[in-house]
């Protein structure tokens, strides 16, 4: 179960606010790195992504203490693999809505003949994959143990 995650950003504020509209949940001060932000979905899950400003990296510690932030220069708009598939409440059309307005890339795409989602772009450097309700029952069929087994031709006993 994934319950959250975290990207560096341009405007850590900004996008999270961009992120709990999508979610119809709320934002919060990141509370141990400044200038850092939570969205917050209120799910039974406890979903949420933090935002970090551009550059900021987590290195770990030579002892036993926990994680320490650094930042790193950057001065191109930067690329990732990093990218997350989420279930929000918010319409198809309040998706595009949204996107026009930031001036962020949204466009709905079809994953291999699979099923729909919608690729939005964060400052149009991250992407997320947006399930509205309209979208997500198709990817929830897919994704169930059997249909995944069969999809990728797994053995029936894997578990």
């Amino acid at each position: 179960m994934l319950h959250h995650l975290s990207f560096a950003v341009r405007n850590p504020l900004h996008v999270a606010e961009v992120v709990a509209e999508l979610w119809q949940g709320k934002v919060i001060p990141f509370p141990w790195h400044s200038d850092s932000f939570v969205a917050l979905s209120f799910d039974p899950y406890g979903s949420a992504i933090e935002f970090f400003p551009k550059g900021t990296v987590l290195q770990p510690r030579s002892d036993d203490q926990p994680v320490q932030f650094s930042h790193a220069d950057l001065t191109a708009a930067n690329y990732s693999a990093t990218h997350v598939n989420l279930a929000v409440p918010t319409s198809e059309a309040q998706i595009y809505a949204i996107a026009q307005r930031e001036g962020w890339r949204a466009v709905r795409c079809n994953r291999e003949g699979l099923f729909d989602l919608i690729e939005f772009w964060i400052e149009n450097e991250i992407m997320l994959e947006l399930l509205p309700p309209n979208l997500v029952e198709q990817y929830l069929t897919l994704v169930q143990p059997d249909n995944l087994k069969a999809l990728f031709k797994l053995d029936a006993t894997s578990p």
